[in-house]
């Protein structure tokens, strides 16, 4: 008879299959709230990169007129004018703040805005804000001395390239070849 007994498991199976069931619907739970949690922070992670990604590649910087050319003594170039604008819908710009980067076939140079005078700058169209802030609406003239800024001017017919790498955004890079001929203290827009 107790034979019978013991191995009679049938109120024990149905008791047996709700428990199971209940912890795997726990289980189920835990796991998915955490999944969620996890989702939700690598879509807040992936959103802040992505706002981050467009501001630095989004240029704040453009030219606006020609790139010209001051003839130097010795036929070449003294000075180097051009003039930059903010793009539509770019950020303002702290000049204060910019780098500009000149390169020829001597000479590479990466200089900071200061009281050194290898680069200044001037405002042309302001708004009213900051003297050293390009704003929407407004245009600076930029002039490098590269008498100070350079080793040995660049000459006729040579290559140069000026990057002005503002502190956030992209880089503004103009390249620009020397007219075939200079003369002392001549203005040529150079292509």
């Amino acid at each position: 008879m107790w034979n019978r007994l013991i191995k009679d498991e049938k109120g024990f199976t149905g008791l047996e299959a709700a428990i199971v069931l209940v912890a795997f619907v726990v289980v189920a739970a835990v796991f998915s709230y955490v999944m969620l949690g996890a989702g939700f922070y690598t879509t807040q992670k992936s959103q802040e990169v992505v706002h981050t990604g467009v501001a630095q590649a989004s240029s704040s910087l453009a030219p606006s007129g020609d790139v010209i050319v001051k003839g130097g003594a010795d036929n070449d170039v003294a000075s180097v004018t051009f003039y930059i604008t903010n793009t539509a819908g770019g950020s303002s710009v702290d000049l204060n703040k910019t780098i500009i980067t000149y390169t020829d076939d001597n000479d590479f140079k990466t200089d900071a805005y200061s009281a050194s005078g290898n680069w200044t700058y001037t405002d042309v169209v302001n708004n009213g804000g900051p003297v050293n802030l390009i704003e929407k609406g407004e245009k600076y003239k930029i002039i490098l001395n590269l008498t100070n800024l350079t080793t040995s001017e660049p000459g006729v017919n040579e290559n140069i390239k000026i990057d002005v790498k503002p502190p956030e955004g992209a880089v503004l890079i103009l390249q620009r070849t020397m007219p075939p001929a200079l003369t002392a203290g001549n203005y040529y827009p150079v292509f």
